[in-house]
Formats: C-alpha cells, sequence, structure tokens
C-alpha cells in the first residue's frame, strides 16, 4: 500500500503513470533481479525494504550486489520497532528486562529465522550484552498471541502490528528502535534514552539500477520529494507510527552501504543459514 501511495504522488510529479507491478516469489529475489537486467534508464525502480541487504547472506545464489547493482533514490519510509512484553511480565522498564535477563534465562518471539523481528531482538540483546533463546514462528501474527500469554518474554514488532495489544493493555511496551519517540507512543522511550546504544529502523525505499544517469535520478528524487512531503502521505504515514523525511539519493546509498556492512556481521555472528 505504501508503494502504491508514494507512486501515485510521484506521477503528479513527473507528469505520467508510475504502475506498480507485484513480482512476489524468491524473497523479493524475482523483482529485485528483474530491475537489474533492466536497462539503466530510469523507467524501472526497485521498491525494496530491509532484507534487501540481508539476502546476500541468507541465499546461496541471490543473484545481485545491492550496493554496486542498485542506485538509491530515497527511502519512502522508515518506522520503528517496539519492544513489547505482554501485560503478566515483571519488567517495567527496559532496564529491569535487562537485568532479569542477566540473572534468569528468557526467551524472544519472532516471526521467522533472519527476518526484521528477529534481527532487531538480536541486535539488541548485543548491544545490551545479554542473552535470550529465540523462539522462531511462522510469521509474527503468530507469535504475538503467545508473548500475550506470556509463554515467550518478548518480541520486537512493528506498531501497526501491535498496536490492538497495546492500546488493549495486553503487551507492553518497553522501548522504541528509533531514534526519537513515535507520535503513536509519545511516552515510550528510545533504548538510547535508556542506556542502550542501539538503533533500527523498518525502511522501504526506492532505488534504480546502477548506472542510471545523474539526471534522471535527479528528477525522480525530486518526485519522491513531492511525494514525501506531501500533507496527505506525510500526516498519514506519521499516524501510523512512520518517519516519512527525505533523504538525498547520496544519503540513502551511504545508509544502504553501511547497513549492509552490519548485516554481513549480523548474518555471521547469527549464523544464520544459506537457503
Amino acid at each position: 500500500m505504501t508503494t502504491r501511495l508514494v507512486a501515485q504522488k510521484m506521477a503528479e510529479k513527473l507528469g505520467q503513470s508510475v504502475i506498480v507491478d507485484n513480482r512476489p516469489g524468491g524473497d523479493t529475489l524475482l523483482g529485485t533481479r528483474m530491475v537489474k537486467d533492466a536497462p539503466a534508464d530510469g523507467y524501472t525502480l526497485l521498491a525494496q525494504a530491509n532484507g534487501f541487504t540481508l539476502l546476500p547472506f541468507t541465499k546461496r545464489e541471490p543473484g545481485y550486489d545491492p550496493v554496486k547493482d542498485f542506485s538509491g533514490l530515497g527511502f519512502m519510509t522508515r518506522s520503528a520497532m517496539i519492544l513489547d512484553t505482554g501485560a503478566g511480565q515483571p519488567d517495567r522498564t527496559l532496564p529491569d528486562l535487562i537485568a532479569r535477563a542477566k540473572k534468569e534465562p528468557l526467551t524472544f518471539a519472532s516471526g521467522g529465522t533472519g527476518g526484521p523481528p528477529h534481527i532487531a531482538c538480536a541486535m539488541f540483546l548485543q548491544a545490551a550484552g545479554v542473552n535470550m533463546l529465540h523462539v522462531p514462528y511462522k510469521g509474527n501474527g503468530a507469535a504475538l498471541p503467545d508473548v500475550v500469554a506470556d509463554r515467550v518474554n518478548m518480541i520486537c514488532d512493528g506498531y501497526i502490528s501491535s498496536a490492538a495489544f497495546l492500546q488493549s493493555g495486553r503487551l507492553r511496551a518497553l522501548a522504541v528502535t528509533s531514534p526519537e519517540r513515535i507520535a503513536p507512543l509519545p511516552n515510550v522511550p528510545t533504548f538510547v534514552e535508556q542506556g542502550v546504544n542501539y538503533t533500527y529502523s523498518l525502511w522501504l525505499g526506492l532505488l534504480v539500477k546502477a548506472g542510471t544517469p545523474k539526471d534522471v535520478v535527479q528528477k525522480l528524487s525530486d518526485a519522491l520529494h513531492y511525494a514525501l512531503t506531501s500533507k496527505e502521505l506525510s500526516e498519514r504515514f506519521r499516524s501510523e507510527g512512520s518517519d516519512p523525511s527525505f533523504v538525498t539519493p547520496q544519503a540513502f546509498d551511504q545508509y544502504l552501504a553501511k547497513e549492509y556492512s552490519q548485516m554481513a556481521k549480523v548474518a555471521s555472528d547469527l549464523k544464520l543459514p544459506r537457503e
């Protein structure tokens, strides 16, 4: 939905249609390879997310290099993940949870090995210097009920999927992974505020094939800027806990290069299997 909304606004600026062509399959590899093999003329864009920088380390034949084969246009949105515990857990703050994890064995749930919830929790635990047992499920939707029921101690999840549980009091949010607090949860502090030097973002972004002319990249970047600064999209995304702040293509490329390096270490540290 985010990509379609952004595409519609970009079309207004560009004066031509921007068609969203879903290419499911292969953990987004089909669509990624299609753009890599397309002409570098800016007419074929790639919408991607966090897995873009991790898949090269979890697939035997990914078929692309996220830094060498693509040029970034910018983020569409960035969103915090939330560290949630069940309401029956004794921890009222992040330091409470960390202190307990140092004294007794705890567990964390995720929607599957190698997904953003798994990576987000694992990076937090490393930054905090504590260990927990990972309990993977087939999707966060399957994991959340066990966290609510206190069968697992915590989960890292996006705001949209956990909002109903948070609003009903069945989940307790201890921290958000963004550098700043998020609008829907203004009373939930960041990890950094609570003494853990750690941030993580769920992101959606747009890219083109490497070698696309600079003037074309700039034109597309301007259209993305137009979309993200529109009142309609800005207010909608922020109300959902997302940050639609515009970044330049150069800044996005730098972000991807840094994250690609981070994911190499994460995949190695977690011993993620190659499929």
